[in-house]
């Protein structure tokens, strides 16, 4: 016998990070996530101790170009707590993404304190498609810095603002 769940009321999940570019391994998480949340909203941290490559209108901007085509995802600016700004949006869920065991083991950390701050609160992990399991910002930077190709790593669009930022 098949027993189906009540229906559920529509979830707000929160992507946060830097996106520091957006890469393809994010717009994959991206789409996906957008398939399975009433409404996702992209968070880019506003973060004043680190020092990054894009000023955060421009990862904003780049957020906003390459999701533009998802009518349930919205791209947003946070400071301070997550959790926090999770309550002021009324979320329900986070999402993170996970490329390998280092990331789970950190992620599992943060998952376990942000429900210590807000306990109706879940964590949702996601991978991305194998062809990004490798793949995430800080290389993409180093790989553009050193000249190298970005392309099939990130967006077009970003990998043409990769290029006027003279990385490579």
């Amino acid at each position: 016998m098949i027993r189906f769940l009540p229906t559920m009321d529509p979830v707000l999940a929160i992507y946060p990070g830097s996106f520091d570019p957006v890469t393809n391994g994010h717009l994959d998480l991206i789409e996906r996530a957008a398939k399975i949340f009433k409404q996702l909203v992209v968070a880019v941290l506003r973060n004043t101790e680190k020092a990054p490559l894009f000023t955060l209108p421009e990862r904003l901007e780049m957020l906003r170009e390459v999701t533009a085509a998802f009518s349930n995802v919205e791209v947003d600016a946070f400071d301070g707590l997550l959790t926090d700004y999770a309550r002021r949006r009324q979320a329900q869920v986070l999402l993170r993404g996970i490329r390998a065991v280092s990331d789970y083991e950190y992620e599992l950390q943060m998952a376990m304190i942000n429900r210590r701050l807000e306990p109706e609160l879940e964590t949702v992990f996601m991978v991305p498609a194998v062809s990004y399991s490798f793949v995430s910002s800080r290389l993409v930077r180093e790989i553009a810095r050193l000249g190298g190709p970005v392309s099939g790593l990130v967006p077009p669009s970003v990998e043409r603002r990769l290029r006027a930022k003279g990385t490579y």
